[in-house]
């Protein structure tokens, strides 16, 4: 997006009213006191009991076992000025808000994406962000990190949500992709000869460790929260390796200590073994879904303490749409290679002990459906309680927001959700969310969205 298309975007943003920004905006409460049934506790690997949670102007205030009665809360709130509700969740387990490691709330694909984006403009795909934003949040997931999008749309979304203009999870936004000439991050691949141009740093494409140093320098410049690489080939853009490197240790290297300067963590899309032991050895903190991974790249992920974000639903959906159709042929070649060998992947990695973030690549699939990947994982070998803590304390390490996220502690966000009966017992029960909170405001209720 041009300097002068998004200070205008802005200012049509900035000349509406407030009440007519914020009217899907749920009544806040400053005072809320949830009776739990169950309570996960990820910290610990343990399900309690009932539980009492309360929360006040957003954060967590108590946490006492049993259900005790709201009225003394309720009458210090009436004191005091303040909201107050009381929420019954009877025979739901309650939980940390979800975190999903791997987003890109901006897009979603479908048959026509190939065609579309010669038809849709920047703020076409900025409101329909705000459509999957919404879906994301009524699915459990109070915060995302969105690595990847080509006009930083998901730095204004993040903006948005953050201002209270629109419902959505907490965003860190990655901004722009950043690759190489020709690979999965070149935003003009399969364009015709005429139409390519000569992307460079500012549109995330790099040839060289000096044009790493601008490109993440222009992030920070663009307001993002962290940096997505792409050493790798991938699976939907229009050449024909899934799996090939695209970019030198130098320039991952580079990249990494321009963004480490900075205060970023880099995420490294890679499916082949060399770009993931690139990566690895580049020092990103998390590879993202490392299908290919071998023996060599687990034990070095393992001495480098980093992050692995499995993203089994993605290869299962483009395996399926390959299929049917949807993609053209070099694409759901690459689709057909990588659906059958992703989960099997992930259960190796669980198995050696490589550290495990949730993470889907929501927007290659619809979003909405986060909560499918953690079947998946079940059935990739992980405990139920595993899987919950991947999207909860491991996913908000991965963040370095472990002081604020992924548990429901005294202090921290109050982020809280539930689902009917145990997902101990039954993992898919994670696929319906009957109660969302995120910064104490209820999103969803007794199944139903409140807004």
């Amino acid at each position: 997006m041009t300097t002068s298309r998004a200070l205008a975007l802005a200012a049509i943003a900035l000349s509406l009213p407030a009440a007519a920004l914020a009217t899907d905006a749920p009544a806040s409460h400053e005072v809320s006191v949830l009776h739990c049934a169950r309570l996960v506790d990820p910290v610990a690997g343990k399900l309690l009991g009932p539980t009492t949670v309360i929360v006040e102007d957003g954060r967590i205030k108590e946490l006492r076992s049993g259900s005790l009665d709201g009225k003394p809360y309720q009458d210090a709130a009436n004191k005091a000025g303040a909201g107050f509700q009381q929420i019954e969740l009877a025979d739901a387990t309650c939980m940390p808000g979800l975190i999903d490691s791997h987003t890109h709330l901006t897009m979603q694909f479908s048959k026509t994406t190939y065609s579309d984006q010669f038809r849709l403009n920047p703020a076409d795909y900025a409101i329909e962000g705000t459509v999957y934003a919404k879906r994301t949040l009524l699915a459990g997931f109070t915060t995302v990190r969105n690595v990847g999008d080509e006009h930083n749309e998901s730095i204004a979304l993040r903006n948005a949500i953050n201002a209270g203009l629109v419902p959505g999870p907490r965003i860190f936004s990655a901004g722009q992709f950043v690759g190489t000439t020709g690979g999965h991050a070149d935003p003009t691949d399969g364009y015709r000869w005429d139409l390519q141009g000569d992307p460079d740093p500012k549109d995330g494409i790099i040839n060289s460790p000096e044009d790493a140093w601008k490109a993440v320098r222009q992030h920070y410049k663009d307001g993002a929260d962290l940096v997505k690489i792409m050493p790798s080939g991938g699976v939907l853009d229009e050449s024909s390796s899934v799996g090939n490197s695209q970019m030198t240790l130098e320039e991952i290297k580079a990249v990494v200590a321009a963004a480490h300067d900075y205060g970023f963590t880099v995420a490294a899309h890679a499916h082949g073994a060399e770009a993931i032991r690139r990566a690895v050895l580049g020092g990103v903190d998390s590879i993202e879904h490392g299908t290919f991974m071998d023996d060599e790249d687990i034990k070095l992920m393992k001495e480098h303490g980093t992050w692995y974000v499995p993203t089994i639903i993605a290869g299962k959906f483009v395996e399926g749409k390959a299929k049917e159709g949807w993609y053209p042929p070099q694409v759901a070649a690459k689709a057909e290679q990588v659906g059958p060998i992703i989960q099997a992947t992930a259960g190796k990695a669980y198995r050696a002990g490589v550290k495990i973030a949730f993470g889907t690549d929501a927007g290659v699939y619809p979003h909405g459906e986060n909560a499918k990947e953690f079947e998946y994982m079940v059935q990739a070998g992980m405990p139920p309680m595993f899987v919950l803590q991947a999207a909860t304390t491991h996913a908000a390490e991965l963040l370095h927001k472990q002081d604020q996220l992924g548990q429901i502690a005294v202090g921290r966000q109050a982020d809280v959700i539930a689902v009917p009966g145990n997902p101990l017992d039954d993992i898919t029960t994670m696929q319906h969310v009957s109660f969302v909170m995120k910064d104490g405001v209820v999103y969803k209720d007794g199944g139903k969205p409140t807004l």
